[in-house]
């Protein structure tokens, strides 16, 4: 059995919150000698997290109680795009004012499980509208759409399985991809953050992030995401689902949540 130096990883293999990781004896020297910083993205398309956004947040915890520092990404910009990943059809397009009504209901769960602050390993919340609504088309092709071999994007899971079905993939979504891996280079740059998280279906997105700060920057950056959360049926467990198990007790109250999951087969 494989010892792990940094308390980190070792708590994450512990609790069961790994699925894959992109270098995992490279992150784990890297955790035992200082603070990492690490980030999970989070779109704005409802007003509260729900029961599925938990590993990733506990994750986030678990890394900031062993000494590194989580980011919180904000995803007030991917959100005008919409993540196919896992999806049979595009999301809704949502209005500005939407995303900063859902933005705001979002925020109110990570102070529950993170401490937000100034300080090394205190949390921070950024929002990738800040960059992405500033990028200029024609530049960003030239500089960063060369090192995106369509080929490749065409094998991922997410665009995959919606042409295998004939279901509609815009080139909006197509797009994704490309915008989340260019938030990891970015915070890279700005937050020197080197290691993303975020559930196994991201996994293809994590990489392609991985891979455009080494051809870019040369930056080694890390990738890891943990198993997703699934229903009985074996279905994975969002908001898209009859019945989500939201977050925020405005729209799930204490007494619901907690017999959701009484009543739930083990």
């Amino acid at each position: 059995m494989t010892t792990y130096r940094s308390e980190f990883l070792r708590a994450v293999m512990e609790r069961g919150y790994m699925h894959q990781c992109t270098d995992l004896e490279g992150l784990d020297a890297l955790a035992a000698e200082g603070v990492v910083s690490a980030y999970i993205g989070f779109d704005c398309t409802a007003p509260s997290l729900h029961a599925g956004s938990l590993l990733p947040i506990m994750l986030l915890r678990r890394l900031q109680q062993t000494g590194h520092k989580p980011i919180v990404l904000m995803g007030g910009g991917t959100t005008k795009v919409g993540d196919p990943s896992g999806k049979d059809e595009s999301r809704p397009l949502l209005t500005e004012e939407k995303i900063a009504e859902n933005m705001a209901g979002i925020k109110k769960v990570f102070t529950k499980f993170l401490k937000f602050g100034d300080g090394p390993t205190d949390a921070m919340m950024v929002n990738n509208a800040d960059w992405l609504g500033t990028l200029e088309y024609i530049p960003f092709l030239r500089d960063y759409g060369r090192h995106f071999s369509v080929n490749r994007m065409l094998s991922m899971e997410s665009v995959k399985l919606r042409l295998e079905r004939e279901d509609p993939l815009t080139f909006l979504e197509f797009n994704y991809m490309i915008f989340q891996a260019y938030d990891f280079l970015e915070l890279g740059r700005r937050n020197n953050c080197v290691l993303q998280m975020g559930g196994s279906d991201q996994w293809g997105n994590i990489v392609t992030g991985v891979e455009l700060a080494r051809k870019v920057d040369g930056m080694a950056l890390y990738g890891l995401t943990t198993p997703l959360l699934q229903t009985s049926s074996g279905a994975k467990m969002g908001k898209s689902a009859v019945g989500a198990v939201w977050l925020n007790e405005e729209m799930l109250s204490a007494y619901d949540y907690w017999q959701y999951w009484r009543n739930t087969e083990d």
